[in-house]
């Protein structure tokens, strides 16, 4: 089984194991790259990419249609967490693949695998979407984008075209983008951060915290315990052991 790892994907285990197409988000921003400096994209220039780049996705991948197992699923985790994520309606939507994966862009595109959906309940796939809206609500999804366009053919097609940002993509061009965005990473206190978002909203929701436990600890098994080959990254077994010091604080 392939396992990938999203820009806003849950933890290490989902990562791939090709470091050709891995772009270090976190390293990248914390490093204040000048690749990061010279992309100065607006919030609506950031929407509308993430649009493109969510549209692109859909288009090459199969997706659960609606009121399928897969959807049904989806949707009702998705009416527990809410129909917004951080002020943008959300679009939530199942690829019908083994791979396991899941990510979330800034403009409430969210995207879940039926490899991680086959894998896990539905309190952890609940705990899984709970981070990514976490790294969306974190402003994490708007830098990685930013990102993914700088270091894609898509700022050369913006350059060309007189700095328009989206209007000149090519298909190419967006999928390029879209491929950078989906496959980047992020930074430790990044990956924590949106840990915690995930258990925070959770825990007001009335919703249950251990799921996210019992996910991580699945991603545990599945990558031998072991963290990516990005020597920041907290292993999915520590992940679990802080979400499990959070629920025993809270009681």
């Amino acid at each position: 089984m392939k396992i990938r790892y999203a820009v806003a994907a849950l933890a290490v285990a989902l990562a791939p194991y090709s470091a050709s197409h891995a772009l270090d988000i976190g390293g990248l921003v914390g490093a204040g790259s000048k690749v990061v400096q010279a992309a100065t994209l607006s919030d609506a220039e950031i929407k509308a990419l993430s649009d493109k780049a969510c549209a692109q996705s859909d288009s090459q991948e199969k997706i659960a249609a609606p009121g399928s197992k897969y959807d049904a699923r989806l949707q009702k985790i998705a009416k527990s967490l809410g129909g917004t994520v951080n002020g943008q309606k959300a679009s939530y939507k199942v690829y019908i693949t083994k791979d396991v994966n899941a990510w979330a862009m800034a403009n409430g595109c969210i995207r879940v695998y039926s490899g991680l959906m086959d894998m896990m309940t539905d309190d952890e796939v609940m705990g899984v979407v709970g981070h990514e809206i976490g790294h969306v609500a974190l402003g994490h999804s708007k830098k990685a984008m930013q990102t993914a366009y700088t270091v894609s053919a898509a700022r050369d097609a913006a350059g060309a075209a007189g700095g328009s940002t989206v209007a000149a993509l090519s298909a190419s061009q967006l999928g390029d983008l879209t491929e950078k965005f989906i496959n980047a990473q992020f930074s430790q206190s990044q990956e924590s951060g949106a840990d915690d978002y995930s258990f925070d909203l959770l825990q007001s929701k009335k919703l249950n915290t251990r799921g996210l436990v019992t996910a991580f600890q699945k991603l545990a098994e599945l990558d031998g315990g072991k963290s990516d080959m990005m020597s920041s990254h907290p292993s999915s077994a520590k992940r679990a052991q802080h979400i499990e010091e959070r629920i025993a604080k809270a009681k």
